[in-house]
């Protein structure tokens, strides 16, 4: 009866002390999770800002060497300067941050006020610009509508994005790749779907063989320029819906942000773009909203683990 009573103390003992050792182990858990996932949200990062810079350099470059059809580069949602269209597209995160609001309850702090006003004013000082790339009066014209359907698109990436993070909060809730490739081809296919019945309707179709044939570069280039083109936007694709599946909508649109200001450096360099005051103190502000947005990530973060740490803390 004794030996009996010593065996089943002992097993408590064993039961007991497993889940000490457990709670002793989350903290070195928890820290090799932190890793994969900053590891996965660096390559979705990487993914992000190559895919769009090169996607949109690729876009200019076709409309520079004779393309001329709309619906065939879709994808490349400008007939604006490079420099303007990035800054323009800095306001995503304004739109982003007020759609999260309402749809993802996010929680405003004075760093992300100050990063939304930041943006705000920069890509608002690109309206009261008083001289334009072009001169002529039809220019302008089609400068004004390209702004506002610039600003519009945002507007629609911005929800886009707050709808996707619901999406995978409150309806798929699973965490896996699989779901992030499924979203992407679902919107990929109803994009071409769009895309191809305005490429036909509109008769550009007919067009595309003697577009090819007058292209500068010639027509290997003109295929690798589309090929290409497509490639880095999936890319680019990939990378947001997975950033938004890791951390955020916002966050996601905060790294599209950070990759801003490469697009218009890089066309100074390429294509010889000039740029002028106004656009460059425009590129500052937006610079400076990122940086204060990134900051309020990096108190979240930091504050986050220390309230981990915290609770996998084992007493004496």
């Amino acid at each position: 009866m004794g030996m009996r009573k010593f065996e089943f103390n002992s097993v408590n003992r064993v039961k007991e002390a497993k889940p000490m050792e457990d709670i002793a182990d989350q903290p070195r858990i928890n820290s090799r999770r932190r890793y994969c996932h900053w590891l996965l949200v660096a390559m979705y990062a990487v993914f992000v800002l190559l895919g769009h810079s090169a996607a949109t350099l690729l876009g200019r470059l076709y409309y520079e060497k004779g393309g001329k059809s709309k619906w065939m580069v879709t994808l490349v949602q400008h007939y604006l300067p490079v420099s303007t269209y990035s800054l323009i597209g800095s306001s995503e995160l304004a739109f982003n941050a007020f759609f999260s609001f309402f749809i993802n309850s996010m929680k405003f702090t004075p760093y992300i006020i100050n990063s939304l006003l930041l943006l705000t004013i920069s890509s608002t000082l690109l309206v009261f610009q008083t001289k334009t790339e072009h001169s002529t009066e039809i220019s302008k014209k089609n400068h004004a509508i390209g702004l506002i359907c610039t600003l519009a698109a945002s507007a629609g990436e911005g929800l886009l994005l707050s709808v996707r993070q619901f999406a995978f909060e409150k309806v798929l809730k699973k965490e896996t790749f699989k779901v992030i490739m499924d979203m992407i081809i679902c919107e990929s296919l109803v994009a071409t779907c769009v895309i191809l019945v305005g490429l036909f309707a509109s008769g550009e179709w007919d067009r595309l063989h003697e577009e090819m044939e007058e292209f500068e570069l010639g027509k290997a280039s003109y295929l690798l320029n589309l090929i290409f083109t497509a490639i880095n936007w999936q890319l680019y694709c990939i990378g947001c819906v997975g950033l938004v599946f890791e951390v955020s909508s916002l966050f996601s649109n905060s790294i599209s942000a950070l990759g801003l200001p490469i697009v218009p450096i890089s066309a100074v360099i390429i294509f010889h773009e000039k740029m002028q005051g106004i656009k460059a103190i425009s590129m500052v502000l937006a610079l400076w909203g990122f940086i204060s947005y990134l900051y309020h990530h990096y108190l979240d973060d930091r504050n986050s683990n220390t309230e981990s740490r915290n609770d996998g803390h084992v007493p004496n």
